[in-house]
């Protein structure tokens, strides 16, 4: 979409960015946005006039998200928090939509990742020292993201919506290594090998009903109250992150294939039926027995529809 200050400013802020003030837009102002949804993740991607902008401190109960900027075309500086970072094209930063924020830009273009703060399971002190910081786009992690960014805005509705959640687990899982990356060669402290460990042995444990912090602590050879000491200043305790990593992938095998709730719920670790529906609800704000019955009216439609057309293969299975 293409227009004017006040029409640009009115996409921005429903996109979920921050209010901007630009010092050098007038009458002629023309920018262009578009906004794209990959299952949580909301993809902005903009093209400007040479701006100079100032974003004022919001409130704390608007940062549900950080957002990863992508530069694609032009240059920028930007300075938020202690980081000032020059970027060019195909670098990336990261922003946090509640702090201060100041830019200054040539005529350019960029893609804009809005992520759940929640997604990316890094450490609020880890986030500090990398807001505002330049991520060089052209090696590593930093370049795949900033190439799934700029595609991931062509291709985003050409998703399935289980095939939209799965990818934007990728994209997150991606950027969260590109961030790790760059907080340089420190070595991480022993708690924070171990908690890595930790993490991992749970993501590969998910299905496992008796999944529990005794049994994850005896595996690696901790007492509980060391491993819950482990996870303190973690967005998630031990037992919540099995629990929402459970229901993730509970979420996307509703979505995508044609089972029950109560065998998915079973299938994840989850053996009460009844306290899985109302934790699912409690979390997405939605029935878990609702994604079953739009998958089950999508295979419908599309076997209805005929083999040839995308998907008719399924709907006869």
């Amino acid at each position: 979409m293409i227009g004017n200050l006040e029409k640009f400013q009115g996409e921005l802020a429903a996109s979920g960015f921050p209010p901007l003030v630009n010092k050098l837009a007038g009458a002629d102002f023309r920018g262009r946005i578009a906004t794209r949804d990959l299952g949580p993740l909301r993809l902005v991607s903009l093209d400007t006039p040479e701006s100079a902008c100032i974003g004022r401190k919001r409130d704390a109960s608007d940062g549900e998200h950080l957002a990863i900027k992508v530069m694609t075309r032009g240059q920028t500086r930007i300075e938020q928090g202690r980081g000032h970072a020059e970027l060019g094209p195909a670098d990336l930063v990261l922003l946090d939509p509640t702090r201060t924020l100041r830019f200054e830009s040539t005529a350019s273009a960029h893609v804009t990742i809005l992520v759940p703060r929640r997604e990316l399971r890094i450490r609020p002190t880890q986030i500090d020292r990398l807001i505002g910081v330049r991520i060089d786009g052209s090696h590593g992690p930093g370049a795949l993201v900033s190439v799934l960014a700029r595609e991931s805005v062509r291709s985003a509705t050409e998703f399935r919506e289980a095939e939209a959640l799965r990818s934007a687990a990728a994209v997150i899982e991606l950027i969260a290594v590109a961030l790790e990356a760059r907080l340089g060669d420190e070595q991480p402290a022993s708690d924070e090998r171990l908690r890595d460990r930790i993490a991992g042995y749970i993501e590969a444990r998910l299905a496992d009903p008796d999944l529990s912090p005794p049994g994850i602590a005896a595996a690696h050879h901790i007492s509980v109250r060391r491993l819950h000491r482990l996870f303190e200043d973690q967005p998630l305790t031990v037992a919540a992150l099995i629990r929402r990593r459970r229901l993730e992938r509970c979420r996307a095998e509703l979505t995508g294939s044609g089972r029950t709730v109560t065998a998915v719920a079973a299938r994840w670790g989850f053996s009460d039926p009844t306290h899985f529906s109302k934790l699912f609800k409690t979390t997405y704000g939605y029935n878990a027995r609702a994604l079953v019955t739009n998958n089950r009216a999508r295979t419908t439609r599309t076997g209805t529809a005929g083999p040839e057309q995308d998907g008719g293969h399924q709907g006869s299975r």
